[in-house]
């Protein structure tokens, strides 16, 4: 799976939920091609979730809301994860 396909799929996902205005994914991939853990196929990606009741609750909270609708595809795909609320 490429970079688009990726983003297509975690944006669809995220947007589902109401309570999320809008994401933007950032791949950073590029940083860390040279380190010895990264791998084909496995990217590092920046999420910016705008979303006032996430911002609300607690990194952990809010952080474990979006791993948990993104489970499959960060298990497959992801290799580092960053997420900021806006």
């Amino acid at each position: 799976m490429d970079i688009n396909q990726l983003s297509k799929i975690l944006k669809k996902k995220i947007l589902k939920h109401k309570i999320i205005k809008n994401v933007e994914i950032e791949d950073k991939s590029f940083l860390h091609r040279k380190h010895k853990s990264s791998k084909p196929g496995k990217f590092h990606l920046i999420l910016k979730i705008n979303s006032n009741d996430l911002k609300k609750k607690s990194k952990v909270d809010s952080n474990r809301f979006i791993y948990k609708i993104l489970k499959e595809e960060i298990k497959l795909y992801v290799h580092s994860l960053q997420i900021l609320f806006i």
